[in-house]
């Protein structure tokens, strides 16, 4: 018996499924590796922004050390005291409390009392 042309068609269901779905497979592989090379953009860029502020800070940290060092030294200080007039020098004589540190009163180590040979053989024994 001869099959109707109606029914016969070049394309079945289970040809069109698998091209839809590797068409399916193929754009999401291709979405991701899209998004993932952004991301990849996306961190080089934060890296670079947090290189450049590493750096700002560092000289920062540079420049502030340098002017703790200036600011600490004798000269400075002593610059700074005279610009101000603050009458700062050392102290009087009469100011000055000295403290005698009083030496420790152990009691000293008594020596061995004279006891004959035998009492001192039994003392080692026990």
């Amino acid at each position: 018996m001869a099959r109707n042309k109606k029914h016969d068609s070049a394309l079945g269901a289970g040809p069109l499924l698998l091209a839809v779905t590797l068409c399916a497979i193929f754009a999401g592989l291709g979405l991701g590796y899209v998004w993932y090379k952004d991301q990849i953009d996306l961190l080089g860029q934060q890296i670079k922004k947090d290189e450049l502020r590493l750096g700002e800070l560092q000289r920062q940290n540079k420049m502030r050390r340098d002017q703790l060092a200036t600011l600490c030294s004798p000269q400075a200080l002593d610059a700074r005291v005279k610009k101000l007039n603050l009458g700062l020098g050392p102290p009087a004589l009469s100011q000055v409390i000295r403290l005698v540190d009083a030496p420790d009163f152990a009691p000293a180590p008594q020596p061995p009392e004279q006891r004959p040979a035998g009492a001192a053989l039994a003392a080692r024994k026990n």
